[in-house]
């Protein structure tokens, strides 16, 4: 979405790739920070509920577009996994990465294919955020299905922990829209777009 209100308003290449980066880096950010929070506030289970660090990935896929979002997408979880590596201990832990990486990637991935269609019309980011769900889960659980011999967690425990996560998504499902159809409304000067 916000490469095509870049466009609308003629702005350079350099400026639409600076102001891409920016956000992605604050996204990232916000992926990193979020799940402190809810960890601190709420403790572990909070953070299996919440799926705080899925929030920051979605807005980049709605507002960034598939490109940028998938950078957001891998990156959240292994700058996470760095910083908190250094001062305590490792969110996502070590064997959860690159599962995490893949989820977050698809989430990015599937959400940001819809970015040039919110930006003609902000109810698209509804689908798009609640199809990127369905997508990066049912990645996650294939994969855990695939690696359960070499990873130490199994298809049920996951399962659990996916059903434990409903309450999260479906805020998600809901504030991620919200989101950016109000910054859409704030950014498209169009009369004739919703």
């Amino acid at each position: 979405m916000l490469q095509n209100v870049l466009v609308q308003r003629q702005s350079t290449v350099q400026k639409r790739v600076t102001l891409s980066a920016v956000l992605s880096v604050g996204l990232i950010a916000l992926a990193v920070i979020l799940p402190q929070i809810v960890h601190l506030a709420l403790g572990q289970p909070g953070g299996v509920q919440l799926l705080p660090m899925y929030l920051p990935v979605l807005l980049g896929g709605c507002l960034l577009g598939w490109k940028w979002a998938l950078t957001v997408g891998i990156l959240s979880p292994v700058v996470s996994f760095a910083i908190t590596s250094l001062i305590g201990e490792a969110m996502p832990a070590i064997p959860r990465l690159p599962f995490m990486m893949a989820e977050l990637a698809v989430f990015a991935l599937v959400s940001g294919l819809f970015s040039k269609k919110i930006y003609e019309n902000g109810l698209w980011a509804f689908p798009a955020v609640i199809l990127a769900q369905l997508v990066g889960r049912v990645v996650f659980l294939g994969m855990v299905a695939i690696f359960q011999s070499v990873a130490p967690f199994t298809v049920e425990m996951i399962w659990g922990q996916i059903c434990a996560g409903w309450i999260g998504l479906l805020i998600q499902a809901v504030l991620v829209p919200i989101i950016i159809i109000t910054i859409r409304a704030l950014l498209v000067k169009d009369n004739d777009r919703y």
